[in-house]
Protein backbone atom coordinates (compact mmCIF):
# COMPACT_ATOMS: atom_id res chain seq x y z
CA UNK A 1 0.00 0.00 0.00
CA UNK A 2 1.65 3.58 -0.87
CA UNK A 3 0.74 6.62 0.70
CA UNK A 4 -2.93 7.76 0.61
CA UNK A 5 -2.63 11.77 0.81
CA UNK A 6 -5.69 12.51 -1.13
CA UNK A 7 -9.36 11.87 -1.28
CA UNK A 8 -8.72 10.14 -4.48
CA UNK A 9 -6.15 7.88 -3.39
CA UNK A 10 -8.25 6.34 -0.66
CA UNK A 11 -10.92 5.98 -2.94
CA UNK A 12 -8.53 3.93 -5.60
CA UNK A 13 -7.12 1.88 -3.12
CA UNK A 14 -10.27 1.30 -1.82
CA UNK A 15 -11.92 0.08 -5.57
CA UNK A 16 -9.44 -2.63 -5.27
CA UNK A 17 -8.85 -3.85 -1.65
CA UNK A 18 -11.89 -6.20 -1.65
CA UNK A 19 -12.26 -8.92 -4.11
CA UNK A 20 -15.77 -8.32 -5.42
CA UNK A 21 -17.57 -4.64 -5.77
CA UNK A 22 -20.63 -5.70 -4.08
CA UNK A 23 -20.64 -8.46 -1.56
CA UNK A 24 -23.99 -8.40 1.00
CA UNK A 25 -23.50 -9.58 4.41
CA UNK A 26 -22.71 -7.51 7.86
CA UNK A 27 -20.02 -10.05 9.31
CA UNK A 28 -17.26 -8.00 8.18
CA UNK A 29 -18.51 -4.58 8.69
CA UNK A 30 -20.13 -5.51 12.00
CA UNK A 31 -16.55 -6.91 13.32
CA UNK A 32 -14.49 -2.90 12.39
CA UNK A 33 -18.09 -1.11 13.35
CA UNK A 34 -17.95 -2.90 16.98
CA UNK A 35 -14.20 -1.67 17.38
CA UNK A 36 -15.24 1.73 16.19
CA UNK A 37 -18.24 1.80 18.34
CA UNK A 38 -18.21 -0.35 21.29
CA UNK A 39 -21.14 1.27 22.54
CA UNK A 40 -23.13 1.66 19.19
CA UNK A 41 -23.67 5.55 17.81
CA UNK A 42 -24.22 8.49 19.83
CA UNK A 43 -26.67 10.14 17.62
CA UNK A 44 -30.31 9.22 16.71
CA UNK A 45 -31.01 7.44 13.67
CA UNK A 46 -33.13 7.27 10.63
CA UNK A 47 -32.44 4.49 8.14
CA UNK A 48 -34.41 4.61 5.03
CA UNK A 49 -34.69 1.74 2.05
CA UNK A 50 -36.64 0.91 -0.80
CA UNK A 51 -36.40 0.83 -4.55
CA UNK A 52 -37.40 4.45 -5.38
CA UNK A 53 -37.80 7.14 -3.46
CA UNK A 54 -35.24 6.90 -0.92
CA UNK A 55 -33.21 9.89 -2.10
CA UNK A 56 -36.07 12.43 -1.91
CA UNK A 57 -37.28 11.13 1.42
CA UNK A 58 -34.09 11.31 3.25
CA UNK A 59 -33.39 14.91 1.34
CA UNK A 60 -37.29 16.18 3.13
CA UNK A 61 -36.47 14.65 6.52
CA UNK A 62 -32.93 16.55 6.49
CA UNK A 63 -34.77 19.60 5.32
CA UNK A 64 -37.66 19.69 8.32
CA UNK A 65 -34.78 19.51 10.18
CA UNK A 66 -32.78 22.28 8.77
CA UNK A 67 -35.79 24.27 9.72
CA UNK A 68 -34.52 23.31 13.96
CA UNK A 69 -32.02 24.20 15.97
CA UNK A 70 -31.29 20.52 15.77
CA UNK A 71 -28.06 19.41 14.08
CA UNK A 72 -28.69 16.97 11.51
CA UNK A 73 -26.44 14.38 9.15
CA UNK A 74 -27.33 13.08 5.97
CA UNK A 75 -25.62 9.71 4.33
CA UNK A 76 -26.73 8.66 0.84
CA UNK A 77 -25.38 7.11 -2.00
CA UNK A 78 -24.31 6.88 -4.92
CA UNK A 79 -23.15 10.74 -5.52
CA UNK A 80 -23.53 12.14 -8.73
CA UNK A 81 -20.34 14.37 -9.13
CA UNK A 82 -18.47 14.52 -5.94
CA UNK A 83 -17.71 11.83 -3.17
CA UNK A 84 -18.07 13.99 -0.94
CA UNK A 85 -22.06 14.51 -1.54
CA UNK A 86 -22.78 11.59 0.44
CA UNK A 87 -21.74 13.09 3.60
CA UNK A 88 -24.15 16.18 4.53
CA UNK A 89 -24.13 17.62 7.83
CA UNK A 90 -26.65 20.70 8.12
CA UNK A 91 -26.78 21.21 4.04
CA UNK A 92 -23.30 21.36 3.93
CA UNK A 93 -21.03 18.67 2.53
CA UNK A 94 -18.18 16.93 4.36
CA UNK A 95 -14.57 17.89 3.50
CA UNK A 96 -12.09 15.55 1.89
CA UNK A 97 -10.02 16.26 5.27
CA UNK A 98 -12.88 14.93 7.21
CA UNK A 99 -13.22 11.84 4.91
CA UNK A 100 -9.68 11.52 4.67
CA UNK A 101 -9.75 11.45 8.80
CA UNK A 102 -12.30 8.95 9.13
CA UNK A 103 -10.56 6.82 6.30
CA UNK A 104 -7.33 6.51 8.70
CA UNK A 105 -9.19 5.65 11.31
CA UNK A 106 -10.82 2.99 9.74
CA UNK A 107 -8.00 1.57 8.46
CA UNK A 108 -6.21 1.59 11.64
CA UNK A 109 -9.13 -0.14 13.34
CA UNK A 110 -10.10 -3.34 10.80
CA UNK A 111 -6.81 -5.02 11.13
CA UNK A 112 -6.95 -7.90 8.05
CA UNK A 113 -10.87 -7.49 7.68
CA UNK A 114 -11.45 -6.94 3.84
CA UNK A 115 -14.01 -3.89 3.47
CA UNK A 116 -15.76 -2.91 -0.21
CA UNK A 117 -15.61 0.45 -1.08
CA UNK A 118 -19.46 1.19 0.17
CA UNK A 119 -18.28 -0.55 3.86
CA UNK A 120 -16.18 2.05 3.89
CA UNK A 121 -18.13 5.10 2.94
CA UNK A 122 -20.65 3.75 5.83
CA UNK A 123 -18.36 3.32 8.49
CA UNK A 124 -16.62 7.19 7.55
CA UNK A 125 -20.36 8.53 7.44
CA UNK A 126 -20.54 7.33 11.30
CA UNK A 127 -17.14 8.65 12.28
CA UNK A 128 -17.75 12.14 10.43
CA UNK A 129 -21.24 12.66 12.19
CA UNK A 130 -20.14 11.21 15.54
CA UNK A 131 -16.77 13.75 15.45
CA UNK A 132 -19.12 16.34 13.90
CA UNK A 133 -21.74 15.48 17.04
CA UNK A 134 -25.08 15.69 14.92
CA UNK A 135 -28.41 14.80 16.90
CA UNK A 136 -29.73 13.05 14.21
CA UNK A 137 -28.43 10.62 11.42
CA UNK A 138 -30.94 10.21 8.23
CA UNK A 139 -28.88 6.78 6.73
CA UNK A 140 -29.61 5.68 3.42
CA UNK A 141 -29.41 2.18 2.71
CA UNK A 142 -27.60 1.32 -0.43
CA UNK A 143 -28.84 -2.05 -1.39
CA UNK A 144 -31.68 -4.44 -0.26
CA UNK A 145 -31.77 -4.05 3.81
CA UNK A 146 -31.07 -6.89 5.57
CA UNK A 147 -27.42 -7.47 4.66
CA UNK A 148 -26.78 -3.75 3.58
CA UNK A 149 -23.83 -2.27 5.56
CA UNK A 150 -25.78 0.66 7.09
CA UNK A 151 -27.64 -2.11 8.46
CA UNK A 152 -25.18 -2.31 11.26
CA UNK A 153 -26.60 0.29 12.90
CA UNK A 154 -29.49 -0.21 15.44
CA UNK A 155 -31.87 3.10 14.48
CA UNK A 156 -34.45 4.49 16.22
CA UNK A 157 -36.64 4.73 13.51
CA UNK A 158 -36.66 2.73 10.17
CA UNK A 159 -38.59 3.61 6.64
CA UNK A 160 -39.30 1.39 3.95
CA UNK A 161 -40.10 4.24 1.07
CA UNK A 162 -42.02 1.31 -1.77
CA UNK A 163 -41.01 -2.29 -2.71
CA UNK A 164 -40.10 -2.85 -6.92
CA UNK A 165 -38.63 -5.29 -8.69
CA UNK A 166 -34.72 -4.16 -9.05
CA UNK A 167 -31.41 -5.80 -8.22
CA UNK A 168 -33.04 -9.48 -8.42
CA UNK A 169 -29.63 -10.82 -8.45
CA UNK A 170 -29.11 -9.67 -4.72
CA UNK A 171 -32.72 -9.45 -3.64
CA UNK A 172 -34.97 -12.12 -5.07
CA UNK A 173 -37.50 -12.02 -8.21
CA UNK A 174 -40.70 -11.10 -6.38
CA UNK A 175 -41.97 -8.23 -4.32
CA UNK A 176 -42.58 -10.80 -1.67
CA UNK A 177 -38.84 -11.73 -0.97
CA UNK A 178 -37.57 -7.93 -1.88
CA UNK A 179 -40.14 -6.42 0.84
CA UNK A 180 -38.31 -9.83 3.06
CA UNK A 181 -34.60 -7.97 2.18
CA UNK A 182 -36.18 -4.38 2.87
CA UNK A 183 -37.62 -5.15 6.40
CA UNK A 184 -34.88 -6.49 7.25
CA UNK A 185 -34.41 -2.91 8.51
CA UNK A 186 -37.06 -2.84 11.39
CA UNK A 187 -35.61 -2.99 15.22
CA UNK A 188 -38.09 -4.50 18.07
CA UNK A 189 -40.55 -2.38 19.49
CA UNK A 190 -39.13 -0.04 17.13
CA UNK A 191 -41.50 2.81 14.60
CA UNK A 192 -40.77 1.80 10.93
CA UNK A 193 -43.18 3.62 8.48
CA UNK A 194 -43.73 1.93 4.76
CA UNK A 195 -44.60 4.06 1.92
CA UNK A 196 -45.49 1.45 -0.23
CA UNK A 197 -49.32 1.78 -1.27
CA UNK A 198 -49.41 -2.06 -2.26
CA UNK A 199 -47.21 -4.02 0.46
CA UNK A 200 -46.36 -7.18 0.00
CA UNK A 201 -47.55 -9.07 2.99
CA UNK A 202 -44.08 -10.36 3.78
CA UNK A 203 -43.16 -6.59 5.17
CA UNK A 204 -46.48 -7.08 7.91
CA UNK A 205 -45.32 -10.27 8.70
CA UNK A 206 -41.73 -9.52 9.51
CA UNK A 207 -43.08 -7.14 11.49
CA UNK A 208 -45.00 -8.79 13.41
CA UNK A 209 -42.50 -11.26 13.80
CA UNK A 210 -39.89 -9.06 15.43
CA UNK A 211 -42.79 -6.45 17.26
CA UNK A 212 -41.38 -3.92 15.22
CA UNK A 213 -44.19 -0.73 15.51
CA UNK A 214 -45.76 -1.12 11.69
CA UNK A 215 -47.19 2.38 10.55
CA UNK A 216 -48.63 2.96 6.83
CA UNK A 217 -48.90 6.30 5.32
CA UNK A 218 -52.33 6.74 4.67
CA UNK A 219 -52.68 10.38 3.13
CA UNK A 220 -50.19 12.02 0.49
CA UNK A 221 -49.16 15.73 1.36
CA UNK A 222 -50.93 18.28 -0.17
CA UNK A 223 -48.54 21.37 0.89
CA UNK A 224 -46.14 22.75 -1.05
CA UNK A 225 -43.47 20.76 -2.10
CA UNK A 226 -39.86 21.94 -3.32
CA UNK A 227 -39.19 18.72 -5.32
CA UNK A 228 -41.20 18.32 -8.38
CA UNK A 229 -44.07 15.67 -9.47
CA UNK A 230 -46.79 14.27 -7.55
CA UNK A 231 -45.03 11.24 -6.16
CA UNK A 232 -43.03 13.39 -3.97
CA UNK A 233 -46.75 13.86 -1.84
CA UNK A 234 -46.30 10.65 -0.69
CA UNK A 235 -42.57 10.68 0.16
CA UNK A 236 -42.99 14.21 1.69
CA UNK A 237 -45.94 11.99 4.09
CA UNK A 238 -43.76 9.41 4.98
CA UNK A 239 -40.40 12.07 6.25
CA UNK A 240 -43.40 14.19 7.54
CA UNK A 241 -44.29 10.91 10.10
CA UNK A 242 -40.73 9.29 10.88
CA UNK A 243 -40.04 12.97 12.16
CA UNK A 244 -42.82 13.15 14.53
CA UNK A 245 -41.89 9.74 15.58
CA UNK A 246 -38.76 11.14 17.25
CA UNK A 247 -40.30 14.28 18.31
CA UNK A 248 -40.52 13.33 22.38
CA UNK A 249 -36.47 14.16 21.65
CA UNK A 250 -36.66 16.47 19.25
CA UNK A 251 -39.52 18.54 19.02
CA UNK A 252 -40.53 19.71 15.41
CA UNK A 253 -43.26 21.97 15.15
CA UNK A 254 -45.82 21.88 12.25
CA UNK A 255 -44.37 25.34 10.68
CA UNK A 256 -40.88 24.05 10.59
CA UNK A 257 -42.47 20.41 8.64
CA UNK A 258 -43.73 23.25 6.29
CA UNK A 259 -40.69 24.89 5.68
CA UNK A 260 -38.99 21.86 5.34
CA UNK A 261 -40.57 20.61 2.57
CA UNK A 262 -41.09 23.51 0.81
CA UNK A 263 -37.55 23.84 0.77
CA UNK A 264 -36.02 20.60 0.34
CA UNK A 265 -33.76 19.79 -2.76
CA UNK A 266 -32.31 17.19 -4.58
CA UNK A 267 -30.62 17.06 -7.51
CA UNK A 268 -31.09 14.85 -10.68
CA UNK A 269 -34.38 14.29 -9.50
CA UNK A 270 -36.53 15.91 -12.32
CA UNK A 271 -34.13 18.58 -12.45
CA UNK A 272 -34.76 21.04 -15.06
CA UNK A 273 -32.17 23.34 -16.63
CA UNK A 274 -32.54 25.27 -19.75
CA UNK A 275 -29.40 25.10 -22.14
CA UNK A 276 -29.20 27.12 -25.46
CA UNK A 277 -32.86 27.98 -24.82
CA UNK A 278 -33.44 24.10 -24.65
CA UNK A 279 -35.27 22.23 -21.74
CA UNK A 280 -33.06 19.79 -20.39
CA UNK A 281 -34.21 17.57 -17.50
CA UNK A 282 -31.80 15.45 -15.68
CA UNK A 283 -33.48 12.34 -13.92
CA UNK A 284 -31.64 9.78 -12.26
CA UNK A 285 -34.41 6.68 -13.13
CA UNK A 286 -32.91 3.63 -13.41
CA UNK A 287 -35.21 1.03 -13.06
CA UNK A 288 -38.93 0.46 -14.86
CA UNK A 289 -40.88 2.05 -11.55
CA UNK A 290 -38.58 5.28 -11.41
CA UNK A 291 -39.18 5.29 -15.67
CA UNK A 292 -42.79 4.80 -15.32
CA UNK A 293 -42.77 8.21 -12.65
CA UNK A 294 -40.38 10.02 -14.90
CA UNK A 295 -42.39 9.34 -18.06
CA UNK A 296 -45.67 10.46 -16.16
CA UNK A 297 -44.16 13.90 -15.58
CA UNK A 298 -42.84 14.39 -19.18
CA UNK A 299 -46.36 13.76 -20.29
CA UNK A 300 -47.88 16.46 -18.38
CA UNK A 301 -46.39 18.64 -21.59
CA UNK A 302 -46.67 17.08 -24.71
CA UNK A 303 -43.35 18.35 -26.97
CA UNK A 304 -40.88 16.86 -29.25
CA UNK A 305 -38.53 14.68 -27.44
CA UNK A 306 -35.02 13.34 -27.78
CA UNK A 307 -33.67 11.15 -25.13
CA UNK A 308 -29.53 10.86 -24.03
CA UNK A 309 -29.98 7.17 -22.39
CA UNK A 310 -27.39 4.30 -21.12
CA UNK A 311 -27.91 1.82 -18.24
CA UNK A 312 -26.39 -0.92 -16.47
CA UNK A 313 -26.89 -4.95 -17.40
CA UNK A 314 -28.59 -6.38 -14.50
CA UNK A 315 -31.51 -4.09 -15.22
CA UNK A 316 -34.74 -4.63 -16.94
CA UNK A 317 -33.78 -2.33 -20.27
CA UNK A 318 -36.43 -3.58 -21.95
CA UNK A 319 -39.17 -2.82 -19.37
CA UNK A 320 -37.71 1.24 -18.96
CA UNK A 321 -37.72 1.42 -22.73
CA UNK A 322 -41.73 0.43 -22.77
CA UNK A 323 -42.57 2.53 -19.65
CA UNK A 324 -41.43 5.61 -22.03
CA UNK A 325 -41.53 5.02 -25.14
CA UNK A 326 -44.54 6.57 -25.97
CA UNK A 327 -42.80 10.25 -24.69
CA UNK A 328 -39.67 10.41 -26.84
CA UNK A 329 -38.93 10.51 -29.79
CA UNK A 330 -35.41 9.95 -30.86
CA UNK A 331 -33.18 8.22 -28.66
CA UNK A 332 -29.20 9.32 -28.44
CA UNK A 333 -27.30 5.90 -26.94
CA UNK A 334 -24.00 6.76 -24.71
CA UNK A 335 -21.36 4.22 -23.38
CA UNK A 336 -20.65 4.30 -19.49
CA UNK A 337 -16.91 3.53 -18.31
CA UNK A 338 -18.10 1.70 -15.50
CA UNK A 339 -17.71 -2.45 -15.06
CA UNK A 340 -21.64 -3.17 -14.89
CA UNK A 341 -22.30 -0.80 -17.86
CA UNK A 342 -23.80 -2.88 -21.27
CA UNK A 343 -22.25 -2.58 -23.96
CA UNK A 344 -23.20 -0.32 -27.25
CA UNK A 345 -24.36 -3.67 -29.34
CA UNK A 346 -26.51 -5.05 -26.18
CA UNK A 347 -27.98 -1.63 -25.50
CA UNK A 348 -29.28 -0.77 -29.19
CA UNK A 349 -30.59 -4.76 -29.38
CA UNK A 350 -33.07 -3.90 -26.58
CA UNK A 351 -35.13 -1.34 -28.60
CA UNK A 352 -37.37 -2.42 -31.77
CA UNK A 353 -37.34 -1.05 -35.41
CA UNK A 354 -39.89 1.61 -34.45
CA UNK A 355 -37.48 3.27 -32.47
CA UNK A 356 -35.44 6.04 -33.48
CA UNK A 357 -32.04 5.33 -32.04
CA UNK A 358 -28.51 5.98 -32.76
CA UNK A 359 -25.69 5.26 -31.24
CA UNK A 360 -22.77 7.60 -29.52
CA UNK A 361 -18.94 6.91 -28.76
CA UNK A 362 -19.17 9.58 -26.16
CA UNK A 363 -21.39 11.65 -23.40
CA UNK A 364 -19.93 15.09 -25.79
CA UNK A 365 -21.38 14.14 -28.70
CA UNK A 366 -24.64 12.79 -28.32
CA UNK A 367 -25.34 16.14 -26.04
CA UNK A 368 -23.47 18.50 -29.08
CA UNK A 369 -26.47 16.36 -31.51
CA UNK A 370 -29.07 17.11 -28.54
CA UNK A 371 -28.66 20.52 -28.16
CA UNK A 372 -27.99 21.44 -32.14
CA UNK A 373 -31.12 19.39 -33.46
CA UNK A 374 -33.83 22.38 -33.69
CA UNK A 375 -36.65 19.51 -33.85
CA UNK A 376 -36.26 19.10 -30.40
CA UNK A 377 -36.78 22.28 -26.95
CA UNK A 378 -36.69 19.11 -24.48
CA UNK A 379 -33.66 16.54 -24.03
CA UNK A 380 -33.87 14.53 -21.18
CA UNK A 381 -31.00 12.78 -19.73
CA UNK A 382 -31.77 9.49 -18.12
CA UNK A 383 -30.96 5.72 -17.36
CA UNK A 384 -28.54 5.65 -14.63
CA UNK A 385 -26.24 7.72 -12.34
CA UNK A 386 -23.58 7.73 -14.00
CA UNK A 387 -25.50 8.93 -17.37
CA UNK A 388 -26.57 12.22 -15.31
CA UNK A 389 -23.10 12.28 -13.94
CA UNK A 390 -21.13 12.22 -17.30
CA UNK A 391 -23.48 14.64 -18.48
CA UNK A 392 -23.12 17.46 -15.82
CA UNK A 393 -19.33 16.77 -15.64
CA UNK A 394 -19.66 17.98 -19.76
CA UNK A 395 -22.23 20.52 -19.44
CA UNK A 396 -20.53 21.88 -15.74
CA UNK A 397 -23.25 22.67 -14.53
Amino acid sequence: MGRLDTLDDWLDYQQNLHFQEIDLGLKRVKKVYQKLFPKGVPFKVISVAGTNGKGSTVAFIGSIYQQSNFKVAQFSSPHILKYNERFVINGVQATDQQICHAFEKIQSFRGETSLTYFEFSSLAALIIFESEKVDVAILEIGLGGRLDSVNIVNNDVSVITNIDIDHIDYLGDTRTLIGLEKAGIMRKNTPCICADINPPESIAQYAHQIKAQLEFVKEKYTGDIGLIGEHQQQNAATAILAVQKLNKTFPISSAQIKKGIQYAQLDARFQIKTINSKTVIFDVAHNAAAVKVLAAELAKQSRPTIAIFSALKDKNIGLMIDKISMIINQWLLVPLNVNRAMNMKELSNQFGLNHNIHVYDDMQNAINRALNDKQYQRIVIFGSFHVVADALTILKQ
